[in-house]
């Protein structure tokens, strides 16, 4: 595991023969990832891509939460300083195009809560596990921005643009079990039952064929790619919203607790 020893907010491990287990730990936080954790989650990809001995990837949090999205500093940092905000949209554009590109399965194990960033790595795996108690939630428009970053590439075409609408513009939460009703993820199970069957699908496809297995994510992921110019103008749109007087309330209300007022 040498590769990975300058890792700090992702837990680093195999879960089985080929099968990488990458896991969000930031102890304390809720696996909240601030600009280490976000760029760490940014890069694993092309480190795993490289990295021979990795047939199959599987991604989830530590303890019962898989995380609860960016940290409240680090989107202040977004708020405040336009190159950070500059840095912030290449890196949120790298996250969401190196899955896309990364040519090996990834299978998503959630349990607890899976927001915002953390959202991002749950739903644009190949194959989601959730628990059926667990709580999805985007949170953009909440936070005052643009539900930028994966949303209007992949909602819609997991679960139809209606459904698409009314969580990203409600920011509603929605449980494993409604989620996997609605064709967002590909299994709801039992909260006990997420990391073994996760771990025994990553398993599985470790196994399968390699070429076959990523040719044919490659021309599904056609559809992805096709949708590329929807998530540059949305991830461009929520980045302008971070120069913006409504995300100083929404990072307020967060911090408060409070429901915002725009």
């Amino acid at each position: 595991m040498d590769r990975y020893a300058t890792y700090q907010r992702l837990d680093l491990s195999w879960a089985s023969d080929g099968v990488l287990k990458v896991t969000i730990d930031n102890p304390g936080r809720a696996n909240a990832l601030d600009a280490v954790g976000h760029a760490e989650i940014t890069r694993i990809w092309p480190d795993a891509e490289a990295d021979e001995r990795v047939r199959a990837v599987l991604v989830t949090g530590a303890g019962r939460t898989f995380s609860a999205g960016g940290d409240l500093d680090w989107i202040q940092s977004l708020a405040d300083d336009p190159q950070a905000r500059i840095a912030g949209l290449r890196e949120a554009r790298e996250l969401v195009t190196n899955l896309i590109e990364f040519t090996k399965p990834v299978v998503s194990s959630v349990r607890g809560a899976a927001v915002g960033a953390g959202l991002v790595v749950a739903l644009l795996a190949d194959v989601s596990v959730v628990a059926k108690n667990a709580r999805l939630i985007d949170g953009h428009t909440r936070l005052g921005v643009t539900a930028g970053d994966h949303a209007p590439l992949v909602w819609p075409l997991l679960c139809g643009l209606a459904k698409a609408k009314y969580y990203l513009l409600t920011c509603e939460p929605l449980d494993g079990a409604e989620a996997e009703r609605i064709g967002l993820v590909s299994l709801a199970v039992d909260e006990r039952e997420v990391l073994e069957q996760a771990t025994d699908i990553a398993t599985r496809l470790a196994g399968g064929a390699p070429t076959a297995l990523r040719w044919t994510k490659q021309a599904l992921n056609s559809w992805l790619r096709a949708a590329t110019p929807h998530f540059d103008a949305a991830l461009a749109l929520e980045f302008l919203g971070f120069a913006g007087l409504e995300v100083q309330e929404g990072i307020a209300a967060l911090r408060e607790k409070r429901a915002p007022t725009f």
